[in-house]
């Protein structure tokens, strides 16, 4: 779907430690600011459990989970908005992407640098957030006198979006993120062509020590009352052991997770509340061939789904014919949901559900 969540931080908060663990893309990793100069992208699988089912239903050759798309975006440093550290670059680069993995380090470590002094998660997210508004601040106000000439120059619809800045430069001026601002249907379109930093969703990653990923720590919690008043989630993991679970064998990770209380990976509960931030669900397609997950915005119709597969699908079009994984898996086969009267059959403005299990009929 082209949808991406950036990795943004600090420098030497373990972005890269924990994008290595997700993607094992072996981005450089090093103690000192600057380590990642070009984005990194990885492609991670979403862990779910219904697919798993379902692929033990149809033994299929090939099973294809849902996945997400992060880009390990370079350390952010106090004065990047006005170019510090190659500011204007990074924040280009988070300007391309639907959504922010904050992380902040919630470790202490002697031997790991911390650019801003000792550990504070407070002061560190709000360096990376007043960077954030302060170019979004830079760029409306340069919208701004654009718009009003426009306006000027009597084009009505210009006097919408001009209303629209001045009120997202008041909010900024009362340091505000974008986040906070209400904003009608109309509005958000015009947001959405403004590509504004502070007004992507965010997700925060707090990276503990080896010691502390069991138990609360003072560090912690102060990222989640930040979190709680943006109504933000928070995934709690350590980079270090995520990147030893990265680096053993399939067959000893659990015997591993146990060792150290763990029920699983913190990078999949990661990997699933950055599914949520996008506003995505899954459905599935089955068969002997190939059991897969595809990802697609919650309300996307059913056409527009079946363009995610292929486009001559959507082209062509005629129903889909649906099951819920819950009905499937119940009842335990796709002839059982037939003769219980479970199978919708449904037309191309059908919003599809999350777990809905389909058959696109379409024309060559």
């Amino acid at each position: 779907m082209g949808l991406k969540i950036g990795i943004v931080g600090l420098p030497n908060v373990g972005k890269s430690t924990i994008f290595n663990a997700l993607t094992a893309a072996g981005a450089a990793a090093a103690n000192y600011p600057f380590c990642t100069i070009d984005p990194n992208v990885g492609v991670v699988a979403l862990p779910d459990p219904r697919l798993d089912r379902l692929a033990a239903m149809y033994r299929p050759k090939k099973v294809t989970p849902a996945t997400v798309e992060f880009v390990d975006i370079a350390g952010l440093v106090k004065g990047a908005s006005q170019g510090e550290g190659l500011g204007n670059q990074f924040l280009g680069h988070i300007r391309e992407v639907q959504a922010i993995a904050h992380v902040v380090r919630c470790f202490e470590d002697p031997d790991v640098v911390h650019v801003a002094g000792p550990v504070d998660p407070a002061r560190d997210i709000e360096i990376i957030e007043t960077e954030l508004m302060l170019a979004d601040l830079e760029g409306l106000e340069r919208r701004l006198q654009k718009v009003e000439r426009s306006v000027k120059a009597g084009d009505k619809k210009a006097a919408v979006e001009r209303d629209l800045v001045r009120r997202l430069i008041a909010a900024l001026s009362a340091g505000k993120s974008l986040r906070s601002v209400d904003v009608s249907e109309e509005e958000r379109e015009i947001v959405k062509d403004l590509f504004l930093l502070s007004a992507k969703p965010v997700l925060y990653v707090g990276n503990v020590g080896e010691s502390d990923a069991t138990r609360a720590v003072p560090a912690v919690e102060a990222v989640r009352e930040i979190a709680a008043r943006e109504e933000a989630a928070v995934v709690v993991l350590s980079g270090k052991i995520e990147a030893e679970l990265a680096a053993l064998a399939e067959n000893e990770r659990g015997e591993f997770l146990a060792s150290m209380g763990l029920a699983e990976p913190g990078l999949n509960r990661l990997a699933r509340e950055a599914f949520r931030l996008l506003g995505l669900i899954s459905f599935f397609t089955v068969g002997e061939d190939e059991c897969r997950a595809w990802p697609v915005r919650a309300g996307t119709h059913a056409q527009e789904a079946a363009g995610e597969i292929h486009s001559d699908i959507a082209r062509g079009f005629i129903r889909a014919e649906v099951m819920s994984y819950e009905d499937l898996v119940a009842r335990g086969s796709e002839t059982a949901v037939r003769e219980a009267g479970l199978l919708r059959i449904e037309g191309k403005g059908y919003e599809v559900r999350d777990g809905d299990v389909v058959y696109f009929r379409f024309n060559v």
